[in-house]
């Protein structure tokens, strides 16, 4: 019998970035999969036509009302309600895949069609639920971590570091000491690099509540069959290694946006992009362009994005700028969108969301002002384009720290947002050949590892006899 899996993400737009094709190269591979959205995605997805004959999409509802914002605010409240409505769902779902496979029976929908039962499932560290329901109903499941193997060991390291005294970081000391407590970074890894979770907060002085959980999830990873991470040993083999020995088994096997076995659907967004950025870029000079994002929850002050307009401007290079209109608190998109162009005088192009890896991949864009997001700083990477780094939370502390003081690949500007370090470090990305050609030579190793014989390739083939042994496995113990 075929293989079955079913891929389940945190319903995020980073994690969906990253989930949907690994999906994608599973169907490619000949494994049947099912990519279990939530409702509220599922609506809003630019594509759900299966771009493979072995892809499907399928929902469960998240529990929240439909016009719940699910903002960056929400995160909690999504997170407990899939915790309970989405879970409950997810087993039903599952469940009644079980039994319908082979027999179409009517509860579970058309869209059984001719896929065999679900013989695995890949669920999203963030959401623990998914492995532990499997496996009670006696699917095989593996872990996928859709962030960096360095804010991964961060996490894992969580317990050590209360141990040491060094998180939860107080309101007012030195972010700029070094962080004993996490295997092989001890030689540069500072508090303010280390997730934002573990920061007290500035208002009350009081624990992140995320960072227990965050731990929690790090550490109920170890119990699945495996942990599979978006990333490339050309970038992060010292933390895979440290990794590797906490788990039942590890793949690498990244970017997977970039292996060409992963061509993703029409799109991963749950955002329309704006092509008409694409035709501005034709009209500009090679590596005259900083495109910015801050990504897909980021929400900033109107104080910050005035910093960050005039900084641009007074860089003197044109840019494109992917302003989300919920970018800037309650302020108006349109209102924001005019104030940028009659600043930029003609120099700027302003989008609420934009085809990323194409505009990343253009010959006119010199640099990418970014909030490190894991699909964002690995999208830059494979392109060669130099990065500034303004981490927004969570794991982009990390990377941020990677890209400037590890890889040397971009420059870090956290914990500031004034104009004069906007414009000095976008001139800097912009002109320094030195960056350059480190972000172009690490760009080529990374491609390396993605093509036919690199580690992560091999690492996906691995994983593919992987699940079709489960599956074989499964099949023995059913008859």
């Amino acid at each position: 019998m075929a293989a079955h899996v079913l891929v389940f993400p945190w319903p995020l737009q980073g994690h969906i970035n990253s989930m949907l094709p690994f999906a994608v190269a599973l169907a490619g591979a000949g494994v049947h999969v099912t990519f279990l959205h939530t409702e509220p995605n599922l609506r809003r997805a630019a594509a759900t036509a299966s771009p493979a004959a072995r892809l499907r999409f399928m929902s469960v509802p998240d529990g929240l009302p439909d016009d719940h914002p699910r903002s960056v605010g929400d995160l909690t409240e999504l997170a407990m309600s899939l915790n309970t409505t989405g879970a409950a769902a997810y087993r039903a779902l599952l469940d009644s895949m079980l039994s319908a496979a082979g027999s179409h029976a009517a509860d579970a929908g058309a869209a059984v069609g001719v896929f065999p039962a679900v013989s695995c499932v890949v669920g999203d560290v963030f959401l623990p639920f998914t492995v532990d329901v499997a496996e009670e109903l006696g699917v095989p499941a593996l872990a996928f971590h859709t962030a960096s193997a360095c804010s991964v060991l961060a996490y894992l390291s969580l317990p050590r570091l209360t141990e040491l005294g060094e998180v939860p970081v107080s309101v007012g000391v030195d972010l700029d000491a070094p962080v004993r407590g996490v295997p092989g970074m001890e030689g540069f890894l500072r508090r303010r690099d280390l997730p934002s979770t573990c920061r007290r907060r500035p208002d009350t002085h009081g624990i992140d509540p995320a960072l227990h959980i965050l731990a929690g999830h790090a550490a109920r990873s170890s119990g699945a069959r495996a942990l599979i991470i978006n990333t490339a040993v050309s970038l992060e083999a010292p933390a895979l290694a440290r990794i590797a020995p906490r788990m039942r088994d590890l793949f690498a096997i990244g970017p997977l946006h970039a292996m060409s076995s992963a061509a993703a659907p029409a799109s991963t967004s749950l955002w329309p992009e704006d092509e008409g950025c694409m035709e501005w870029l034709d009209g500009q000079a090679d590596k005259s362009v900083v495109y910015v994002s801050l990504g897909s929850l980021a929400v900033i002050s109107l104080e910050q994005f005035t910093e960050f307009l005039h900084g641009l401007v007074n860089a003197g290079y044109a840019f494109l700028w992917a302003l989300r209109p919920d970018t800037v608190g309650a302020s108006q998109s349109t209102v924001l969108q005019e104030a940028v162009e009659a600043a930029a005088n003609g120099k700027a192009r302003v989008v609420d969301w934009a085809p990323q890896r194409d505009v990343l991949r253009h010959r006119a864009v010199g640099c990418f002002l970014t909030h490190a997001g894991w699909n964002s700083t690995l999208e830059g990477i494979v392109e060669g384009v130099p990065l500034v780094c303004w981490p927004f939370f969570g794991d982009q502390q990390t990377n941020s720290r990677f890209v400037g003081a590890v890889w040397g690949t971009g420059l870090d500007m956290k914990d500031v947002c004034e104009r004069a370090v906007v414009e000095g470090m976008v001139r800097e990305a912009m002109e320094s050949g030195e960056l350059r050609r480190s972000a172009q030579a690490l760009a080529k190793e990374v491609r390396r590892d993605v093509a036919e014989g690199g580690s992560s390739a091999s690492e996906f083939r691995r994983l593919v006899g992987f699940i079709k042994e489960l599956n074989v496995k499964g099949s023995i113990s059913n008859q």
